[in-house]
């Protein structure tokens, strides 16, 4: 009995929830990558209203282009925030290495690869090639050099956002799509070219390192995590790929479910 209770105490110490909030990490950040994640599935789900419903939106001008223009640059310059909290943590313990920011690209780059097979089988003619996990994965990959600057990472980051703007200079190479400037790209669901969104990842990194030197906050903040709206919010950051990838599903079959859309 007493070698019983000794293993059940032993088991019960070692199991841990699959999503629980990690409180060695800056919470504020988490939140922030929280309410991007939050506007995007509310976002998406105007989207379905519009694409899957019919419903009369304008989905690509006035408010929610801005809406969705929001959602991206706070998620993708959050990218860049990230890695440099992850770079300043391996230098303070002296582990500094490619490795580990290559697995954690190829692995959000693989999701992405994923998404683009589903839409193809969806919708050959508007699949997703290159989009905003394909983006993310390979940009982590891309920035990686620029991880020990910072004031380079702002100067390079502004100049890929108004490098389309100043040149006239567009290719035609159906491969090189995910570069970006490209003359005309294939109308897709999803599209986040190199150029320029690689400016606000490097944006981001030079924000990580101005706000947060050696992965520290440099202000003084009073922890709002808390709260359990602000921890809700820093969980669904702490998240956010899982909630990126299962949320379509959820909207879209309760939205069957409700009778709004109408099973394919």
């Amino acid at each position: 009995m007493t070698a019983l209770t000794t293993w059940y105490q032993g088991m019960k110490g070692s199991i841990r929830p699959v999503i629980h909030f990690r409180h060695d990490r800056l919470w504020e950040v988490d939140a922030l990558r929280g309410v991007a994640i939050l506007i995007m599935v509310i976002y998406h789900l105007v989207w379905d209203l519009y694409g899957l419903a019919g419903w009369d939106i304008e989905m690509y001008t006035g408010f929610w282009h801005y809406w969705q223009l929001t959602t991206a640059i706070m998620f993708i310059g959050l990218v860049g925030v990230s890695m440099s909290l992850r770079y300043h943590r391996m230098q303070a313990k002296q582990r500094l290495a490619f490795g580990p920011f290559f697995r954690r690209g190829l692995i959000i780059f693989s999701w992405g690869v994923l998404l683009s097979l589903v839409t193809y089988l969806y919708q050959p003619s508007t699949y997703i090639r290159f989009g905003i996990l394909h983006f993310i994965g390979l940009s982590i990959i891309l920035a990686y050099p620029f991880l020990r600057f910072r004031w380079l990472n702002l100067i390079v980051g502004v100049g890929l956002l108004l490098l389309p703007e100043v040149t006239s200079w567009r290719h035609a190479l159906p491969w090189l799509e995910w570069l970006g400037m490209i003359a005309s790209p294939h109308p897709a669901f999803d599209y986040y070219p190199v150029i320029p969104w690689l400016g606000v990842v490097l944006i981001g990194i030079f924000l990580g390192h101005t706000f947060f030197p050696e992965g520290k906050r440099r202000f003084q903040l009073p922890d709002l995590s808390r709260f359990a709206a602000m921890r809700w919010l820093a969980l669904a950051g702490q998240n956010s790929l899982l909630i990126y990838l299962i949320h379509q599903p959820i909207l879209i079959a309760s939205l069957i479910l409700l009778g709004v859309v109408k099973p394919l």
